[in-house]
């Protein structure tokens, strides 16, 4: 049975099970599968059928104290008619006049954005890890968003028994769609609220609140939604085994052929799932870590030198606007060791940065290529594609074909794949701009002239959005968010 082990402290180690309830570990690192030669696979056992078969196959490795049998009870209940697209996250082609490459979609799903995969999934697994271990708590679900994550959490978590959500996002520091998603829904059970700071500030709170308040009040426990819990990350590893599928169906690869996968990064996490695809042994050429104008990561793939005290700016794909990327913590503990990593952990939270070696930096850079593309470069991808194949691309999807196109003259891979995590209509205003248009006032007005224009559909999941009622207005210092805790804590005690 596989065990996940903390990466900050080894002697913690629990069952994948716990691991989704802990959310994280409570010595503040993160949980990782101990043995990596237990999750090694035949690709082809599992790149058989379509995405649910793929699910199961994947979740029955890492998840294996679950059970093959509710793990496929699962893996229904988390899919069934959740998405518009029966492949759920399809693969189609798209061209420049530069370039082409095949675009994995993965918003189609009920908040129109790539977090909807692993988000449909995690209620039901810590649902069903309450019961496995005999967890009578009421859970809190504390969660940071740069905007997609929050909504997706709200969608997955509404209604269900036991569990209620807070969800925290930076003040300004998303889309107006993207607020109204978080700050709209009616369910009892979940809240939205805005931190006057940026992503980074409220993940550092959320994180500081699982070590100073584990049980904010008697009955009720914390864990957490974002990448950090392997609960999310590990339904995120089965679509790049759905997009290799779908290249070898469609007949651009040869079985055996190597992919590349580009993937518009900020947390890590997304990327992340895409190495675990890499360990279990689906054949990926080199994941490209794609940047928007913060390119700490890309500092850090080029140099090993990971800072985060540089400047922090705002950008037309806010999902990306991080400096703290917490689930590279994960790959440390697997190439730089677990005492390194603490070492690492405890100088950027005291001085902000650190320096891995050479040699370790030698062994990431054999699968990672870091590259960024500023809010210009992202603008004329978006022009370029759809004038050229008629595609329309948003503004995180935009910065990973921009990015693509300055690597793919070095790839030696048989086809090259971006990640598209959001819906364009998330970000009307800044995909209209980049179309050359005039915008027309509101974010509604500029989601329908933008319909008008291009002719591609509005999700449903956004088309009544602005016609329904604010529920959750509250804004806070980062400060508060203790106190804040534990009042809404209170409240469901």
């Amino acid at each position: 049975m596989i065990e996940y082990v903390s990466t900050r402290n080894p002697s913690i180690r629990v069952s994948s099970s716990k691991a989704i309830l802990d959310g994280q570990a409570e010595s503040g690192g993160l949980y990782v599968p101990a043995d990596l030669d237990l999750i090694k696979a035949d690709y082809h056992d599992i790149i058989k059928g379509n995405f649910k078969s793929m699910a199961k196959a994947v979740w029955n490795i890492f998840f294996d104290d679950y059970g093959e049998e509710l793990i496929d009870e699962l893996v229904e209940r988390s899919y069934k008619n959740k998405f518009s697209c029966d492949k759920i996250t399809p693969v189609v082609k798209a061209q420049s006049s530069k370039s082409e490459a095949y675009v994995l979609e993965l918003y189609h799903g009920p908040t129109s954005a790539f977090k909807d995969v692993a988000l449909s999934a995690l209620p039901n697994l810590m649902s069903a890890a309450r019961s496995m271990n005999d967890f009578t708590d009421d859970i809190m679900i504390l969660t940071a968003t740069s905007g997609d994550t929050g909504s997706a959490a709200i969608q997955g978590f509404s209604d269900v028994p036991g569990t209620g959500i807070i969800v925290f996002y930076p003040y300004g520091g998303v889309s107006d769609t993207q607020k109204l998603q978080m700050v709209t829904p009616a369910s009892p059970n979940v809240t939205a609220c805005a931190i006057r700071g940026n992503f980074d500030d409220a993940q550092t709170g959320v994180k500081r609140l699982f070590r100073e308040i584990p049980k904010p009040v008697k009955g009720v426990s914390l864990s957490s939604a974002n990448s950090i819990n392997i609960g999310r990350l590990v339904p995120q590893v089965v679509y790049y085994f759905s997009a290799y599928a779908q290249l070898l169906e469609a007949g651009v690869i040869a079985d055996g052929d190597k992919v590349d996968f580009v993937v518009p990064t900020g947390n890590f996490g997304d990327i992340m799932a895409g190495w675990f695809a890499l360990k279990m042994g689906l054949p990926i050429g080199r994941l490209i870590c794609a940047s928007n104008k913060n390119d700490v990561l890309t500092e850090f793939l080029l140099t090993g030198h990971y800072d985060r005290k540089r400047d922090f700016y705002k950008t037309t794909s806010p999902s990306m606007d991080i400096l703290v990327s917490s689930n590279l913590e994960r790959l440390l503990w697997y190439i730089c060791g677990p005492e390194h990593t603490v070492e690492y952990m405890k100088q950027l939270e005291k001085e902000g940065e650190y320096q891995i070696t050479d040699d370790e930096l030698s062994e990431i850079q054999k699968v990672f290529t870091g590259v960024f593309s500023d809010d210009a470069e992202g603008a004329a991808a978006i022009r370029d594609v759809f004038e050229s194949d008629k595609y329309l691309m948003d503004t995180h999807t935009s910065i990973a074909w921009a990015c693509m196109e300055k690597y793919i003259a070095g790839s030696d891979a048989a086809a090259s794949v971006v990640l598209s995590t959001a819906s364009p209509y998330k970000f009307s205003a800044a995909v209209l701009e980049a179309l050359g248009e005039e915008l027309t006032g509101s974010d509604e007005g500029n989601m329908n002239k933008c319909h008008e224009i291009t002719g591609a559909e509005i999700p449903s999941g956004l088309a009544g959005i602005f016609k329904k009622p604010i529920i959750h207005n509250d804004v806070i210092e980062i400060s508060d968010m203790k106190a804040y805790v534990i009042e809404k804590s209170n409240a469901r005690d």
